[in-house]
């Protein structure tokens, strides 16, 4: 059986791991002073960020629906319609919970498989809330469409003794405080997807692990800034630390690092938009029209005028138009389509 020694360092504090962490920590320490700086504004941030965390996670298993029908569902004026609506609505549910209820859920298989039971409420299926009773694999697709064989989960026998194998140990490294629980929280969420103990859900439930676990030890920054946008964004990383860090993970062989790694670099630069975001908000008008390009910029593809105002809750309409017309003018972006599948793509040279 798997063994997972938490408490056992496996060299994991590489000198960009340390850096990482230290940034993470520098932020941490600011954090209180941006959470009282603005509360009306912060409450926008976090309107904001659930409802691009619960577009973000479904967007990187192929689900989504249109911009309006997504703010419908994260308001809760309108039931899902559509599978896809029924997966995010699900997503919508867990992630509010987590967000309010996050100090009274303790990591164990019991309250996993009620947040899975509660990810898939809407659809119906039998495997909600379940270990999964089959063996899957991670497929690859080639070039040519050919597929094969990634990467073995856990055989669906030994799940239930690997999850509760793997919650215990977790628990006892926190209490134990001999390593840091960002290193933990990583190793916790990269075990949990190389288990792979649900039918489906598997990638989703581990995005909603990891603001469950940050947010217990303190880290609150996925409430105002989309961890799983940043994951969207960077997903080419997402996957290949994921590869990276599977190799030999059955035979206990494995090399955490890519995996801890990439999860900390998305965390520190979250932290940094978020410390952007509310410098931004408290600079005046010079300060939107610098958070709106910035947006721009770091969007993958085309972006849209109604995802840069969700992205920038504080900022009216009027602002982000001129701001849009400004950046035509100068050459940074290039409009595409017309009336509302109008959109915008960055041109300019990218931003630090």
């Amino acid at each position: 059986m798997l063994r997972f020694n938490y408490e056992a360092p496996l060299n994991l504090l590489t000198p960009s791991v340390v850096r990482k962490i230290g940034a993470i920590h520098e932020y941490k320490g600011k954090q209180e002073l941006y959470l009282q700086a603005r509360p009306d504004v912060l409450d926008k941030l976090c309107t904001s960020a659930r409802i691009r965390s619960a577009d973000a996670s479904n967007r990187i298993e192929g689900i989504s629906t249109s911009p309006r029908r997504l703010d419908s569902l994260m308001a809760q004026r309108s039931e899902p319609a559509t599978r896809a609506e029924q997966e995010i609505a699900g997503y919508r549910d867990v992630l509010a919970l987590i967000h309010e209820s996050h100090d009274y859920m303790p990591v164990t298989p019991n309250v996993i498989l009620q947040m899975h039971a509660k990810l898939h409420r809407y659809s119906g299926h039998a495997f909600a809330g379940r270990w999964k009773d089959s063996d899957n694999a991670i497929v690859e697709r080639g070039p040519n469409g050919e597929e094969r064989v990634r990467f073995r989960p856990t055989p669906a026998v030994a799940v239930p003794a690997a999850m509760d194998e793997l919650c215990s140990s977790y628990a006892a490294a926190i209490k134990n405080g001999i390593m840091d629980p960002l290193v933990l929280v990583a190793r916790f969420v990269f075990d949990f997807v190389s288990i792979h103990p649900f039918t489906d859900g598997n990638g989703r439930m581990s995005r909603l692990l990891t603001l469950l676990l940050l947010y217990q030890n303190g880290y609150l920054v996925g409430k105002y800034v989309s961890i799983e946008d940043e994951i969207n964004r960077t997903r080419d990383s997402y996957y290949d630390a994921l590869a990276a860090s599977s190799q030999g993970w059955e035979a206990n062989a494995n090399d955490y690092v890519p995996f801890v790694d990439y999860l900390l670099g998305v965390i520190a630069a979250v932290y940094a938009d978020f410390e952007a975001r509310v410098s931004g908000m408290l600079s005046g008008s010079r300060g939107k029209a610098e958070r709106v390009e910035r947006m721009i910029s770091k969007s993958l593809g085309k972006v849209t005028k109604s995802e840069i105002a969700l992205a920038c809750p504080d900022i009216s309409v009027t602002t982000i138009e001129r701001v849009l017309k400004d950046l035509l003018d100068e050459g940074k972006i290039e409009k595409v389509g017309a009336g509302r599948a109008t959109a915008y793509i960055w041109r300019g040279e990218p931003l630090p």
